[in-house]
């Protein structure tokens, strides 16, 4: 009986090392990933471009330079234009660049896309990569994350330079502050210029700053997130015409978007989820989604219904009169009343935004962005 146990432990110890054989590389990569003098790893990756790269298409470049960055990062915004600038400024002198992106987007809640207008996925890669007009590849590491992984990336943006033999020789930072205005090392040049020169490199390795790494495993929390929202309470109140001119007076610190709408609009409906999307990526800064209801004030209940049925745990209200003209003069006397309505309004008062019909949703991040904008520093 002895005997069997002890074959029967032995077994066990051969099959967890086995294991251990196949999980542990990948694993210590994650947590570890790349050291000084390691072999950059090769990798076949899409980019907004319609392109697939690899390590091959670079290799008449002496210096590589891998970027991991992404849409969504506040830091990694903060970055695009000196990763723009250097390639415009180091390219002709044989240094080459790409940036991927890590993220999966499905392991980004709404609420982290408070400072973008963009989430993580191959199509709004494109779209960032055209109004920045990105003078190096952009690929996409999102789906498999072997490349992110293999390579160490732990947050938006780090940086990975290897010389011509694809040697490793720094990682970390690009620079020691946020803030282009306040910069005072310049951790990724320094380097550049060192391998240029053929001298050794000053600082070889550095820590790193940004938004995290969406590692897939995070997609749990986007659904928690999710759920917690769908929890959130859901009320209407009713309006007067003395209360919409407060609203419109915005006596706040907060940005505030106001749309009008109605349970029997076609195009209200249609629009209302993009409304509810943006109050949650943009509500934990200073901003604030209002709507006002145009149905009937003696039935507020399908009203509710809706608000419900689309999670608008949002400030609602229902115009309390049936005069609707009276409403369309107290919102804008501009509106020729023809429903959805939105406008935009600063604190203070000033009307940044006014529109009748649906709006574009990316156009109105844009806006809101524009005003609240896209930096923490």
């Amino acid at each position: 009986m002895q005997q069997s146990k002890y074959s029967y432990s032995l077994f066990s110890i051969l099959i967890i090392i086995l294991l251990s054989s196949f999980i542990s590389p990948l694993s210590q990569d994650k947590q570890n990933g790349l050291k000084i003098n390691d072999q950059a790893p090769d990798f076949t990756l899409p980019a907004t471009d319609g392109k697939q790269y690899s390590l091959r298409d670079f290799e008449r470049f002496p210096i590589l330079v891998v970027a991991f960055t992404c849409n969504h990062c506040p830091t990694a915004q903060a970055y695009e234009d000196r990763l723009i600038n250097l390639k415009a400024t180091y390219g002709e002198r044989g240094v080459a660049l790409i940036a991927i992106s890590p993220n999966n987007p499905y392991a980004v809640r709404l609420d982290e896309l408070g400072y973008t207008e963009y989430n993580d996925s191959p199509e709004e890669m494109k779209l960032r990569a055209s109004d920045k007009n990105f003078n190096f590849p952009y690929l996409y590491d999102g789906e498999t994350q072997l490349t992110s992984k293999r390579y160490g990336a732990v947050a938006t943006p780090h940086i990975f330079i290897f010389d011509n033999n694809r040697k490793l020789r720094y990682k970390g930072r690009f620079d020691d502050n946020e803030n282009p205005k306040e910069t005072k090392e310049h951790n990724a040049i320094q380097a550049i210029e060192a391998l240029l020169a053929k001298k050794d490199i000053p600082v070889k390795e550095t820590k790193t700053f940004g938004c995290s790494v969406k590692w897939s495993t995070k997609e749990d929390a986007v659904k928690k997130s999710d759920e917690q929202w769908a929890k959130e309470p859901v009320t209407i109140n009713p309006i007067q015409i003395t209360q919409i001119d407060s609203l419109l007076q915005n006596n706040s610190d907060k940005l505030r978007l106001i749309n009008v709408w109605a349970t029997w609009c076609g195009p209200c409906v249609a629009e209302f989820p993009d409304f509810v999307i943006i109050n949650r990526m943009y509500r934990n800064r200073p901003f604030e989604f209002i709507s006002i209801s145009a149905d009937n004030p003696e039935k507020p209940q399908p009203v509710l219904d809706f608000l419900k049925s689309k999670g608008a745990a949002n400030q609602n209200f229902l115009f309390e009169s049936k005069n609707k003209y009276d409403l369309i003069e107290a919102i804008d006397k501009a509106w020729q009343g023809a429903l959805p309505y939105t406008l935009l309004v600063a604190p203070g008062g000033k009307i940044l935004y006014s529109k009748q019909g649906e709006i574009d949703p990316l156009e109105m991040k844009k806006m809101i962005l524009k005003h609240l904008g896209r930096y923490y520093f």
